[in-house]
């Protein structure tokens, strides 16, 4: 049961890449395009990556190396609206600070290119008995280092909302917390790897990493297609806070 191309194995691919796609669907039929455009981008590419991946696995006439050139191309595409979506995220917790969100915006998308481009240069210089499978290596560095970088993103931003009581939209909330909770099953995942611990259980790894990420698809069901409470706004003033006063010196600096 626990074995690659096992019944487990099919429905753990098969299944959170065909959930996304359905609620991208109906999160552009509610209407919640223009708010969550990243978001939707990412379900529609994950349902996309899947449908040409899968066969591609499962067709025994196609190379290896086709597969992890194929998988290559689409976990940089990936990568990059990831790092789109998380931006877009900051912008939402920090849209009470515009300077602060708008920089913070253009650094992560900046961070997530330079992220792509570092990875593929390592691994076109990684030592491999086979120059046509340097592809493998890029692809391992591309998700390790794209892993930590997110994982560290969803903490901080959780971190500073919480120090600094922001309030969270349920919606985008549920939507990091997807995202934070697949990127720290699989750097850990990583983190294992590279101790050498289950070594000869290799596969029971990556079904946690495909648990982890249908766990996350169903987490942005809830939050995204249940009713939530509004959270309570308080009448009176919040009281200045260094993020204000790091605004208004930012602020004051884009304008000179």
């Amino acid at each position: 049961m626990f074995q690659a191309h096992s019944l487990l194995w099919h429905y753990l691919w098969v299944a959170p890449n065909l959930l996304l796609g359905v609620l991208a669907w109906i999160l552009g039929r509610r209407g919640f395009y223009p708010r969550f455009r990243a978001f939707i981008w990412y379900a529609w590419f994950q349902l996309a990556q899947w449908a040409v991946l899968y066969p591609i696995d499962l067709i025994r006439s196609i190379p290896a190396v086709d597969f992890w050139r194929v998988y290559w191309v689409s976990l940089a595409l990936e990568s990059g609206i990831v790092f789109v979506l998380i931006s877009d995220i900051f912008n939402e917790v920090f849209g009470a600070y515009a300077a602060l969100a708008r920089l913070g915006k253009l650094l992560i998308r900046w961070a997530g290119a330079l992220l792509i481009i570092t990875a593929t240069l390592f691994a076109a210089h990684a030592p491999t008995n086979n120059p046509y499978y340097w592809v493998i290596p890029a692809c391992h560095i591309l998700q390790e280092a794209r892993y930590i970088v997110v994982s560290g993103l969803i903490l901080l931003l959780f971190a500073t909302a919480a120090y600094f009581r922001l309030s969270w939209d349920p919606r985008v909330f549920g939507i990091a917390l997807g995202l934070g909770i697949s990127a720290c099953v699989h750097l850990a995942d990583w983190a294992i790897t590279a101790n050498g611990g289950l070594a000869e259980r290799r596969h029971l790894l990556d079904l946690a990493n495909m648990a982890s990420f249908h766990i996350a698809v169903l987490i942005w069901f809830y939050y995204l297609l249940v009713p939530q409470k509004a959270a309570a706004q308080s009448a009176a003033a919040l009281p200045e806070n260094n993020l204000a006063v790091w605004n208004r010196e930012l602020e004051r600096l884009l304008d000179q």
